[in-house]
């Protein structure tokens, strides 16, 4: 599903125009990703949880060449799947 689509589906079942569904979207993800950059987790009960994960620096190697590089430190995030969202998917 692209963001298009979910746009669609979020004005269909919430009964809002395409303007407000995408409205509603982007603050949803804006405030997740300042929650993350915070070092929050955002919890949404019964779906899952968005985590911030920090990645030390360490060393890589380059698959073409065999070369070692140095890979530097990171933040990304990771989502952990909650009970209702994974009982409904089995």
């Amino acid at each position: 599903m692209t963001k298009a689509e979910l746009v669609t589906a979020i004005a269909d079942q919430a009964g809002l125009n395409k303007a407000q569904a995408k409205d509603a979207l982007e603050a949803f993800i804006d405030s997740v990703t300042a929650s993350l950059k915070a070092g929050q987790e955002v919890r949404l009960v019964g779906f899952g949880s968005f985590v911030p994960v920090t990645r030390a620096a360490g060393t890589a190697r380059n698959p073409r060449t065999g070369e070692t590089v140095n890979r530097p430190a990171s933040k990304t995030a990771r989502f952990r799947v909650g009970e209702g969202l994974k009982s409904s998917l089995n």
